[in-house]
C-alpha cells in the first residue's frame, strides 16, 4: 500500500529539500502543511502514517504533543528532526513519546537512507492493522466444483487469465460467487501478497461512493474533519473488487476512467493525483454491453473495464453440479456448526435437482446449512429442505401445464427473423420478465416483500430488477 507522509516544517527550505528526498522512494506521498499557525494541530487532522516534524513545530511540552499524536485516527509515527546532534537531546525526545529522532543537517543520502527504513518498517506495520480481514478460508480455484460442460469450459477460461494483470469484468445473477471466484483469481495470480479490497457500489449512497473509492482530504465536505484513505489507495499492489458497477453514476465514471487509463487517483477535495499500482476487477448481475448501448454506461470505460469478461453461468444451467456442491457443502459446514451431518436422502437430494435456484449457488448454501440445523440424524431428509423445494418433485405437471399454456404459436414479423437468435431470446425474455413482476406487483398491490415471496426470488433481487424496467411499488398500491 501507499505510504503517506505528512511534512510538518515550518523552514521553507528544509522543505524542500526533504520533498525531493522522500519523493525518490517508492510508494511514498508526501503531503507538506505550510505556514506556521497551528502547524502541529493542522497536521495531525491529516490521515497519514507517519508524520516527520521540526523540533521547532512540535508545541511544548513535547510529551503531551506525542499524547495527541497517539490519540489521533491513524496514530501515526512520529519522527522529529532535530537540530542539535546532543544526543542526549535526542534521548529526551524519544523518551516524550517521539518514535524516531534524526538530525536535520545529516548528509542528503544517509538522511534518505534512514527514513526509508523508518518508512519500510511503518509500512509493516500499517498494512497488518488497516488491510482489510481476510477469511480463514482463502478461496481457491479448485473450489468451483464442477462436473457441467459449460462450467467446466468456463473454468478453462478462468484458468488463462489468473497470471494475467488486465482488468476484468465478471458477469452473472446475484448469487453465482462473482466475488469469490474474484478472491480465488486474486489468491492465486502474480498480486496474491497484495491487499484485496472490496466495494459494494450499488449498497452504498451517491454522495459517499466517490469519498469510499477514491478517498478524501480534511474539509472536501460538511462532516470531512479528516482526510481519509480511499480503496482505491488502500489496494495498492493488490486488487480492487468494484461490485455492482453497473450502479456507478456517469459523473463518476468519468473519473474511474481516468483512474484506469492513468493509473493516478485524485481524492475528493484534493489537488493533487498521485500513483497508484493494481489490478481492477469489477462486477455486475447486469448486462453491462446493453447497458453502454443504451447510455446508462459509458462505452468507454466498458471496454476499459472488459479487456476479459467472464460470465458465470447459473445454477439453473448446471443442474450436474449440484450433487457435488452438496456433498462438498456438507463437508464444510458441519464442523463449523457443529452439527455431525454426513450425508443427504435420495428423495432430498432429488428434490435439489428439480429446483431450479433464482438464488443460484448462495440460495443453495443457505438451504443446506438450515437443513443441516434441523435435521435429527445423519442425514439431511426431504422433510428438512424448506416447503418451496420439497414440493418441487410433485410440482411437474403443474410446470407441465405451464409450459403448454406458454406453447401456443406466435407469428413473428419478419423484423425479428432478421436478428440473431440470443439476441431474440434475451429480449423476449425480458419482455416476458417484466410483464410476469408487473402482473405478479398487481396481484399484491406493490408489496414487494409478499411478491419476491412468491416469485421465490430475493428482495433485493427484485428490487434490481423493478429498477432496471422501471417499475415502482408506488403505482401498484390500490386506493
Amino acid at each position: 500500500m501507499l505510504t503517506r507522509v505528512v511534512v510538518a516544517v515550518d523552514d521553507a527550505g528544509l522543505r524542500r529539500r526533504l520533498r525531493t528526498l522522500l519523493g525518490g522512494i517508492e510508494d511514498v506521498v508526501v503531503e507538506p502543511v505550510t505556514g506556521k499557525a497551528h502547524l502541529w494541530e493542522r497536521a495531525l487532522r491529516r490521515n497519514c502514517d507517519v508524520l516527520l516534524a521540526t523540533e521547532s513545530a512540535v508545541p511544548p511540552p513535547v510529551a503531551s504533543s506525542m499524547a495527541l499524536a497517539r490519540d489521533a485516527p491513524a496514530a501515526p509515527a512520529v519522527i522529529v528532526l532535530s537540530s542539535s546532534e546532543d544526543p542526549s537531546r535526542h534521548a529526551e525526545l524519544l523518551a516524550a513519546g517521539c518514535d524516531e529522532v534524526l538530525y536535520a543537517g545529516l548528509p542528503g543520502a544517509t538522511l534518505s537512507a534512514a527514513m526509508e527504513a523508518i518508512l519500510l518498517k511503518r509500512r509493516g506495520l500499517t498494512e497488518q492493522s488497516i488491510r482489510f480481514p481476510r477469511s480463514p478460508a482463502v478461496p481457491r480455484l479448485t473450489d468451483f466444483i464442477s462436473e457441467s460442460t459449460a462450467m467446466t469450459a468456463f473454468m478453462r477460461t478462468v484458468q488463462r487469465m489468473v497470471a494475467s494483470d488486465t482488468s476484468l469484468l465478471i458477469l452473472g445473477e446475484t448469487g453465482v460467487g462473482k466475488e469469490r471466484l474474484a478472491r480465488a483469481i486474486h489468491a492465486e495470480g502474480p498480486r496474491a501478497t497484495g491487499p484485496f479490497v472490496a466495494v459494494n457500489c450499488g449498497a452504498l449512497p451517491e454522495s459517499l461512493l466517490e469519498s469510499e473509492v477514491f478517498g478524501h482530504e480534511e474539509g472536501a465536505f460538511t462532516g470531512a474533519t479528516r482526510s481519509r484513505r480511499g480503496a482505491f489507495e488502500l489496494a495498492h499492489k493488490g486488487v480492487i473488487f468494484l461490485d455492482e458497477i453497473g450502479e456507478i453514476p456517469l459523473h463518476l465514471q468519468v473519473k474511474l476512467l481516468r483512474a484506469l487509463q492513468e493509473h493516478e487517483i485524485q481524492r475528493v477535495g484534493g489537488e493533487k493525483s498521485f500513483p497508484v499500482d493494481l489490478r481492477v476487477m469489477a462486477a455486475s448481475n447486469r448486462d453491462i454491453e446493453r447497458e453502454a448501448e443504451s447510455g446508462r454506461f459509458r462505452k468507454d470505460l466498458f471496454y476499459r473495464l472488459s479487456v476479459v469478461t467472464l460470465s458465470v453461468p447459473p445454477l439453473r444451467e448446471r443442474q450436474e453440479d449440484i450433487v457435488p456442491l452438496v456433498e462438498s457443502y456438507i463437508d464444510y459446514l458441519g464442523p463449523r456448526i457443529g452439527r455431525d451431518v454426513r450425508g443427504i436422502a435420495r428423495d432430498a437430494l432429488a428434490a435439489l435437482r428439480e429446483y431450479k435456484w433464482p438464488g443460484n449457488v448462495r440460495e443453495l448454501i443457505n438451504v443446506i446449512e438450515r437443513a443441516m440445523l434441523l435435521c435429527d440424524g445423519k442425514q439431511i431428509r426431504l422433510a428438512d429442505l424448506p416447503v418451496a423445494i420439497s414440493r418441487a418433485p410433485a410440482g411437474r405437471g403443474g410446470a407441465e401445464s405451464l409450459m403448454q399454456i406458454l406453447s401456443a404459436p406466435i407469428d413473428l414479423p419478419p423484423e425479428i427473423l432478421r436478428r440473431p437468435l440470443p439476441e431474440v431470446r434475451e429480449a423476449m425474455v425480458e419482455n416476458l420478465e417484466r410483464s410476469y413482476l408487473a402482473a405478479l406487483l398487481r396481484e399484491t398491490a406493490g408489496r414487494v416483500g409478499e411478491t419476491a415471496k412468491r416469485a421465490r426470488i430475493e428482495p433485493r433481487s427484485l428490487y434490481d430488477k423493478m429498477k432496471r424496467y422501471g417499475l415502482k411499488k408506488e403505482q401498484f398500491r390500490r386506493p
